[in-house]
């Protein structure tokens, strides 16, 4: 019989045993041990604040305990685990409250598609069945832009970093510029609406455009509501599907349960992934419009896309938006996070750019390394949070929606004290 392995300490373990693909093990060195709400605890017993959300997947924090009781009880009653898209009664209520609490309550109307476990999945389906509904191949995105790590989402991504990963060249996408790149929102729509309008522009009609109504990745850049209502306008003007990616920004991020809501467009495919299972359980969706639901039976599948515990804490998480009270409390909040972070930066007399909407905000002080670094220090005074944008020059704030606003403040006052610490020795070094 062979002896127990020898289990090393702390990070070791993990440096020789994993892959060196890993990410954020490197950024937030900890062995993580349990998570409440907004903290996390690692195996030493030091509590952090969680301004990461698990990439935007926790977005009712860690272990909710509404939606934790509806697990266990399910699992311990013998509830189906896996069913492939077999019918289930946990799917059926998903469905339905899906339809009842979020669908009918906005005038929408789509078919839900259970993709893959995530979200980049649920991607690949949308630019799968928009060139089957349209019979064209190419896709436009947006510059920095994300949407996954498999072929077809990365096609569609605007990191060179991340498209170089593929391996080979990634071909039938077009970009164009987001909102705010260069000019204004209407000269750089107006020039793909004449694109498009050329028979000479040697592209033809794409089958889609895809798009993030905030690019999350990007630096958290938020797309008005005059652009997006252009951007739908040519899309409908040049029979062209409108995919709009709300895999990190969707799920109440922003205070609607749809990014989309405030600017009153309707797009033909939506992507939800991440917290739409309100656990951190693997879950992802394409929403469809009815008239476009021409998939042949079995012509995009996935072995896990009958997750069914994430079938049951889903439907428990839709129940905080029966009413707008959770989303009128997100939307304080995330007015109460501005003024605080606007105001440090003013008792500072740091410049810095603070944008976003809802609870995903970015302070933007244009250096990687400078953002690496408060980073780095916010971390080892016990607030994980992330960088973000083209050249990583930002801080994304990416709370669990149920933070209080007590705990809002004590993560802007750590990072008011890294920010002063920072900016202090800056001084030092010029005096000097």
């Amino acid at each position: 019989m062979n002896a127990a392995p020898h289990l090393s300490p702390g990070l070791g373990s993990f440096e020789s045993l994993e892959s060196e693909v890993r990410i954020y093990s490197r950024n937030f060195p900890a062995v993580f041990e349990k998570a409440s709400g907004c903290w996390l605890t690692d195996e030493h017993g030091k509590r952090y604040l969680d301004f990461f959300s698990g990439a935007g997947a926790l977005n009712y924090g860690h272990n909710n305990p509404r939606l934790r009781q509806r697990l266990v009880d399910y699992l311990l009653a013998d509830g189906v685990t896996h069913s492939l898209d077999m019918a289930t009664v946990a799917k059926r209520d998903f469905l339905h409250r899906f339809d009842a609490a979020i669908l009918k309550p906005r005038n929408l109307s789509y078919k839900v598609q259970f993709t893959g476990p995530t979200g980049t999945n649920a991607v690949e389906a949308a630019l799968k069945l928009a060139r089957k509904v349209t019979g064209r191949q190419t896709v436009i995105h947006c510059v920095n832009s994300f949407h996954g790590m498999s072929m077809g989402s990365l096609a569609v991504s605007g990191k060179v970093s991340r498209r170089a990963s593929a391996g080979v060249p990634l071909h039938y996408s077009f970009p164009i510029l987001f909102d705010g790149d260069h000019g204004t929102a209407s000269d750089a729509l107006d020039g793909l609406d004449a694109l498009l309008r050329s028979p000479g522009n040697g592209l033809g009609l794409p089958a889609a455009i895809i798009v993030e109504t905030i690019q999350a990745e990007g630096g958290v850049r938020v797309a008005s509501v005059e652009w997006l209502r252009h951007l739908e306008q040519i899309a409908r003007r040049h029979d062209i599907l409108l995919i709009v990616d709300d895999i990190q920004v969707g799920c109440g991020r922003t205070g609607d349960f749809f990014s989309f809501e405030e600017s009153g467009i309707r797009p033909d495919l939506v992507c939800l992934s991440k917290s739409i299972s309100g656990f951190g359980l693997p879950m992802s969706l394409l929403l469809i419009k009815p008239e476009f639901d021409i998939w042949e039976p079995g012509e995009h599948t996935g072995t896990f896309r009958g997750n069914n515990p994430a079938f049951i804490t889903a439907a428990a998480a839709l129940e905080y938006w029966c009413d707008d009270t959770f989303s009128v409390q997100i939307k304080e909040k995330s007015a109460h996070a501005v003024r605080s972070l606007q105001n440090m930066f003013g008792e500072l007399r740091l410049k810095a750019e603070v944008r976003g909407r809802g609870l995903i905000l970015a302070v933007d002080v244009g250096d990687e390394e400078l953002a690496g670094k408060v980073s780095g220090l916010a971390f080892e005074r016990g607030l994980i949070i992330e960088t973000c944008g083209p050249r990583d020059e930002a801080l994304k704030l990416l709370p669990p929606l149920t933070i209080t606003k007590d705990e809002l403040t004590h993560g802007i006052d750590i990072l008011s004290g890294v920010f002063q610490d920072c900016h202090s020795r800056a001084r030092l070094v010029e005096s000097r």
